[in-house]
Order: C-alpha cells, then sequence, then structure tokens
C-alpha cells in the first residue's frame, strides 16, 4: 500500500545512514522527496538519482545548514518554488562531539547544539506558516535514546537531544489545532556506515544488551517516520516513538 502518494517530504541530513534510508522508504510509497546535504554532494545525487530511477517520483537534493536560520528560510522557500508544497518535514541533521565534560571544549558543546537542536526550531519556523495555511502539516523530530537517558561523554549531544523532545511536546500543543502534528523518533543503536568504524566486539556488546539481540537498521526508523508522515497516525501527536529493540524497557 502507498502511504504517502502526492505527497512531499523535505528531509534534512539525508545523504546517508538513516536519513538515507528515510528518504528511500518515503520514495517506496510514492512520496515526492526533496533532501539536504551538508558536504556530501556526490552521495545525495546519487540518492536523487536512484529515487527517480526507481520509484519514479520527484526527488531533488540542496546543500543546506539548517543550524543557519536564513538558510533554513531560503531552503524552505526553495523547496515550495520547485515541488509547489510541503506535507512533511523530517529534522534529521544532527551531529556528535563526543568527550567526556572535563574535556569538552565550548565550542565543541555550542555546535552540537547548534546543529542538532537550534537546526529544529529553524526548520519548524520556517516551515510553521506554509503548514497553518494549508491546515495540514506532519512535523518528525529526531531525537535518541539518549535523549532520555542521557550517555557518559555525550552531554552535549544528550541535552540537544532531550531538547528536542521538550520542544516536539510544546509545538504539538501550538499547532494541534490547525492539525498540524508533531511527532519525535528516538533511535536505540542503529547500524550505519559510522558503526560499521567500530570494531565488531564492541557492536556485539551493543548487540548484546538489546533484548531483541540486534542493532536496528535504517529502515526500521524509516518505517517509524511512514506510520508518522501518513494518515495511519492521524491522530498521534506530541509523542516519542521508541525505535530501539527494548533498549530502554
Amino acid at each position: 500500500m502507498d502511504l504517502l502518494v502526492n505527497k512531499t517530504a523535505l528531509i534534512t541530513g539525508a545523504s546517508r545512514g538513516i536519513g538515507k534510508g528515510i528518504a528511500m522508504a518515503f520514495a517506496q510509497h510514492k512520496c515526492n522527496v526533496a533532501l539536504t546535504y551538508s558536504s556530501s554532494a556526490t552521495a545525495a545525487e546519487a540518492i536523487v538519482e536512484e529515487i527517480k530511477t526507481t520509484y519514479g517520483v520527484k526527488a531533488q537534493c540542496y546543500q543546506s545548514d539548517a543550524a543557519d536560520f536564513s538558510a533554513a528560510e531560503a531552503l524552505v522557500a526553495q523547496v515550495l518554488e520547485d515541488f509547489g508544497g510541503i506535507d512533511v518535514l523530517i529534522n534529521n541533521a544532527g551531529i556528535t562531539k563526543d568527550n567526556l565534560l572535563m574535556r569538552m571544549s565550548e565550542a565543541d558543546y555550542d555546535q552540537v547544539i547548534e546543529v542538532n537542536l537550534k537546526s529544529v526550531f529553524n526548520m519548524t519556523k520556517a516551515i510553521q506558516r506554509t503548514f497553518l495555511k494549508q491546515r495540514a502539516g506532519s512535523i518528525i523530530n529526531m531525537s535518541s535514546v539518549v535523549g532520555v537517558k542521557g550517555n557518559a561523554g555525550q552531554s552535549n549531544y544528550a541535552a540537544s537531544k532531550a531538547g528536542i523532545i521538550g520542544f516536539s511536546k510544546s509545538i504539538a500543543q501550538e499547532l494541534g489545532s490547525r492539525n498540524i502534528r508533531c511527532n519525535v523518533i528516538a533511535p536505540g543503536f542503529i547500524e550505519t556506515e559510522m558503526t560499521e568504524k567500530l570494531a565488531e566486539d564492541v557492536v556485539q556488546q551493543w548487540r548484546d544488551g538489546i533484548p531483541l539481540k540486534r542493532g536496528g537498521l535504517p529502515q526500521d526508523v524509516a518505517n517509524a517516520c511512514v506510520f508518522l508522515a501518513s494518515d495511519l497516525s492521524s491522530y498521534i501527536t506530541g509523542q516519542v516513538l521508541h525505535v530501539d529493540g527494548g533498549m530502554l524497557t
């Protein structure tokens, strides 16, 4: 069943990993896809071509810094011009700058907050007028289990991801009366290009600590996004969906 026919989704940070998985899943459900990247132009362009060739929907990539408010506004305006509308916003762009607090620089703390949390404000603010005008829209913000339980050496990342949850619950209350929904996905240990760099014994330790005894795949997170973007979740807003194999059970 094609759940997103004739809709358009704007996905930030979609040149690899979870973002790429989301873009491909949305295209599979016949959704037009606008995706952003920071520096991986070649990878983003390859995804666009794959989407067009495989699924026959409209797709385009944009170089954009979601942490820059004016850039977020310009991006939304350009996507509206190119696609004629936006129905779904997925704030997926994020970085890590891990370190123990005693060794963490102010610059590394600030950058993670700017890219991970301020970008969600920027993009949501930039798209709000469009969603209000059409009295419809689904906003999906990517948090993390780390934003719920914390993690040593990731105080900046945890703060940014916890902030996303509070922000999203507030936006759900502000915009719900206009049929605009805002939900959060909190992934656990998802196996992507980044985890491939880890030693196999380290990865296995993670798997062993998960009730389902495996790491998640980008497709697992993407499937949750499809659900929250579609009419199947039309009465769900302000919620945090944990896609973590039971890590926080």
